[in-house]
């Protein structure tokens, strides 16, 4: 089993900051990718950001690089997002996920998932 927690959402306006974390815990040995996805309320969940313990990646989505940036500890087990230059149109339900898969292309290609974490940006 495997569990993933969010942490650092919140409220911020627009141009502000904000650094996610997630905490993985019990067997993560088929976690060759995590990632980070968004969902805002009526829309599809999205591609943000991802990262391998192999030299591939990290990728990001058009519309956030430059202004995210994806990291891990692997000592903690941990991955960060950090968020700068925030728009209202980042607002969504953040989630980490974790892949077997080198490379996934889909959501669907990710086995866990954590229970998101709120970010909310105001204009």
């Amino acid at each position: 089993q495997v569990q993933l927690v969010e942490s650092g959402g919140g409220s911020v306006q627009a141009g502000g900051s904000l650094r996610l974390s997630c905490v993985a815990s019990g067997r993560t040995f088929s976690g060759y990718t995590m990632a980070w996805f968004r969902q805002a309320p009526g829309k599809e969940r999205e591609f943000v950001a991802a990262i391998s313990w192999a030299t591939f990646g990290p990728y990001y989505a058009d519309s956030v690089k430059g202004r995210f940036a994806i990291s891990r500890d692997n000592v903690k087990n941990t991955m960060y997002l950090q968020m700068n230059r925030l728009k209202p149109e980042d607002t969504a339900v953040y989630y980490c996920a974790t892949s077997g898969a080198v490379k996934p292309t889909s959501l669907h290609e990710y086995n866990y998932w954590g229970q998101g974490t709120q970010v909310t940006v105001s204009s």
